[in-house]
């Protein structure tokens, strides 16, 4: 059974802890552009995702489409399966560039590697 849209709203309130500016300037960073696969255009599975995110994080509740509320799904799961998986020594690691570029600071507010 697939999660409600509320379900969806509260995790991607608590998981996705990074403001739309903030995920903006880290995208500039030469640490964003280094991780994550090339699909196919020359960027990143996670980049892509993070400028949806940014449009989603920028649109009222109400006005989000199903492929909106499906993104928010597909982000939470990512969060929630690579949270799970923190390296010994996370702290300016690939999987902390991953993760930002998914909308988690790990170290920030609500961060999983606190």
């Amino acid at each position: 059974m697939s999660k409600s849209q509320e379900e969806v709203w509260d995790e991607w309130r608590d998981l996705v802890n990074m403001a739309p500016k903030e995920i903006e300037d880290w995208l500039e960073t030469k640490e964003s552009k280094s991780v994550g696969r090339d699909s196919g255009d020359g960027e990143s599975k996670g980049r892509k995702s993070a400028k949806r995110i940014i449009e989603i994080k920028r649109t009222n509740k109400d006005e989000l489409s199903e492929d909106d509320w499906d993104h928010m799904a597909k982000v939470v799961g990512y969060i929630k399966r690579h949270g799970a998986q923190v390296p010994d020594d996370p702290e300016g690691s690939d999987w902390e560039y991953s993760m930002k570029n998914w909308g988690h600071d790990p170290f920030g507010e609500n961060g999983m590697a606190k």
